[in-house]
């Protein structure tokens, strides 16, 4: 589990396409990182296979490749990095877990002062998932919607955020991992049950 605040970037040293899937190498200073931890790296939830001096490798399966941009990610290009939230941590963020949903594009991006708004087009089959001042993870990151339409979300980025992650690097169009708030999908999934449970009892009833 993480929290959707990030700790560093690092820098894709790698792509390679493998027969199933992709292999990636990133540098990056991240600390106490080792072989066969989980890395939560632009919101997907990898494993560092191999960690080296400065770089760590970790494998895409065929799945990962189909719901993410990271195969396709240029050598050269900045990630998002953070490690799992220790038992004992603190939650500042709120909880993501690291299963990207799918892939948005930055609509517009506009500069308030040191703030930045980032609008994306809502995803389809997501769109209950968002609701205005709720949580939502874009590449890794824990934010906040501040503005919501039929069509459109929108996030505050703080100049912290912006500096600290590849928000700073990104321009309109560029793909965002999309992760919807786990929280409303246990909300859904409990209420759907329940009324499939009300729909069998009325059944029964009349019968």
């Amino acid at each position: 589990m993480y929290t959707g605040v990030v700790e560093a970037t690092g820098r894709i040293e790698s792509n390679t396409q493998v027969e199933d899937g992709c292999r990636l190498r990133i540098e990056t200073e991240t600390a106490e990182l080792e072989p066969d931890n989980s890395i939560n790296i632009s919101g997907v939830c990898l494993t560092a296979e191999a960690v080296g001096d400065g770089w760590f490798d970790a494998f895409l399966s065929a799945e990962t490749v189909s719901r993410t941009y990271l195969a396709n990610a240029a050598v050269g290009e900045q990630v998002n990095i953070e490690r799992p939230l220790e038992t004992d941590g603190q939650l500042d963020g709120h909880v993501v877990k690291g299963t990207v949903d799918t892939v948005v594009n930055v609509a517009d991006i506009t500069s308030l002062g040191e703030d930045w708004q980032f609008t994306f087009t809502v995803p389809d089959g997501y769109e209950q998932y968002l609701v205005n001042k709720g949580a939502v993870a874009l590449d890794g990151a824990s934010l906040t919607v501040t503005d919501l339409t039929e069509e459109t979300f929108t996030v505050a980025i703080v100049p912290q955020t912006y500096e600290i992650t590849t928000f700073s690097d990104k321009q309109v169009g560029d793909p965002i991992h999309f992760e919807a708030d786990i929280l409303a999908k246990y909300i859904e999934r409990q209420q759907a049950l329940a009324g499939h449970s009300e729909s069998c009892r009325a059944s029964e009833s009349s019968g």
